[in-house]
């Protein structure tokens, strides 16, 4: 019977040697996400938030610890099975998109799929279905440069589910955008949600941890709280901060 754990962390640590002082970035972090969820890291700066995203996204490994994505222990793969590993079973998307400027929305959203080697008459099927369901089916052969901020972040939400992955990893992806462009990016995320993507979101936002299911508070490198959504987010925090 398939696991209903998607990701496992288990006593994940990773310091850093900075001159002659050592940085405890993660210390001892567990958890455990099952398919389907959505689950929130929130955290202030220097809570660890980016050192955990890249241990979850494998752009990193631990000092210590286990991590496995379906069951499969990262740690000791090397580089190109790594990337492999990413290719197929991680999409991300990110604060500042990541879009290549010269390609139109159809080739940056093909482009996991070249890595593959999928052919060239399906990676466009797939291409052209991704940018449909973020309802970006009149803008495909624009360039970033002719999208404005939230279409730009609708096209790398296409490339992150192009491949089908497993998780979906989002850093700050409403940092760069408007509220009003936000909103609607969120709601974007919801609906990937209840359509059975798992998301793991990564923000110092409060207001936004607290619209998750799910949410887990960083601080120091360590979980302080783990549970419901609004309960961790509005810990510490003043209302004001989630209006």
């Amino acid at each position: 019977m398939t696991s209903p754990e998607l990701l496992s962390l288990q006593a994940i640590t990773r310091h850093y040697q900075v001159g002659s002082e050592g940085v405890r970035a993660l210390d001892g972090v567990s958890f455990e996400v099952r398919r389907g969820e959505w689950v929130a890291v929130v955290g202030q700066s220097g809570s660890g938030k980016s050192t955990l995203m890249n241990i979850l996204g494998c752009l990193d490994t631990p000092t210590s610890g286990t991590y496995a994505i379906r069951g499969q222990d990262v740690r000791g793969l090397a580089d190109d099975a790594l990337a492999d590993l990413r290719n197929r079973e991680i999409g991300f998307v990110f604060q500042t998109f990541q879009l290549l400027p010269r390609s139109t929305a159809l080739a940056n959203v093909e482009l996991p799929l070249v890595y593959r080697g999928v052919p060239r008459r399906e990676r466009r099927e797939r291409a052209e279905s991704a940018l449909r369901s973020v309802g970006l089916e009149d803008r495909m052969h624009h360039r970033p440069n002719e999208l404005s901020g939230g279409q730009r972040q609708r096209v790398a939400m296409a490339r992150a589910l192009v491949g089908e992955p497993s998780l979906l990893l989002a850093d700050e992806p409403t940092g760069n955008l408007d509220s009003a462009t936000g909103e609607e990016i969120f709601r974007l995320l919801e609906g990937l949600h209840a359509r059975g993507h798992t998301i793991v979101l990564v923000t110092h936002e409060p207001r936004l941890a607290a619209r998750c299911p799910r949410a887990i508070r960083l601080m120091d490198g360590r979980i302080v709280a783990d549970g419901a959504g609004r309960e961790v987010a509005l810990l510490g925090v003043t209302p004001a901060a989630l209006a």
